[in-house]
């Protein structure tokens, strides 16, 4: 489990493509301490299973799904990623409860620069739009956010200047395409409807 408040940016150091899955080399000097072969480490959202860690980096398999389901196929080396360790029981939930598996992609649509925010529109299948809710989380590569508006075809969020700089997000533009988890919470309570 995740809280989607990214530790850290990483690096893609190399890419080794696969018959049916990609293994990733992540550059992550500023992470790697305690982390061990098995931990998990959210890359853009997307919970990895460390391979071969060393105090630069470490190795990551990532199999067919996963590249159907999110953006980590797009990656090419030198590409900037969003890292988060799994949460420890001690530490703070400083987000929202994020597994780190990933719903969809979904693309910016449009990017409105202001003197101390920006508002970023990012459009999704009209099947995810029912689990937000204006003043909700949603989870953007690995980000916890709020949601400003919802319709239909997408939402809106609010994007603080440490956010823009501390995270990928600030060098994102219209068009591409970012990995999105909706709050887990809202898929439980559908299901439980149905079950009725």
């Amino acid at each position: 489990m995740f809280t989607g408040i990214v530790e850290a940016r990483g690096r893609v150091a190399h890419l080794e493509t696969r018959p049916e899955a990609i293994r990733l080399r992540i550059a992550a000097s500023d992470l790697m301490d305690g982390v061990l072969p098995g931990d998990s480490i959210a890359v853009n959202g997307v919970c990895l299973t460390v391979v071969d860690p060393t105090p630069e980096g470490f190795d990551a398999d990532v199999m067919q799904e996963t590249m159907h389901r999110s953006s980590l196929g797009d990656l090419q080396p030198g590409n900037a990623v969003n890292l988060e360790r799994a949460v420890r029981a001690s530490d703070r939930l400083g987000g929202h409860i994020v597994q780190g598996h990933v719903d969809c992609t979904g693309t910016i649509a449009s990017i409105d620069a202001r003197e101390d925010w920006t508002v970023v529109r990012i459009e999704v299948p009209e099947s995810m739009t029912r689990y937000m809710v204006e003043k909700g989380s949603v989870c953007v590569d690995g980000v916890s956010l709020t949601i400003v508006t919802v319709d239909g075809s997408g939402f809106t969020v609010s994007l603080i200047p440490t956010t823009l700089a501390e995270t990928t997000l600030g060098t994102r533009n219209v068009g591409d395409r970012v990995n999105i988890e909706v709050d887990v919470l809202a898929k439980y309570v559908e299901r439980l409807l149905e079950s009725r």
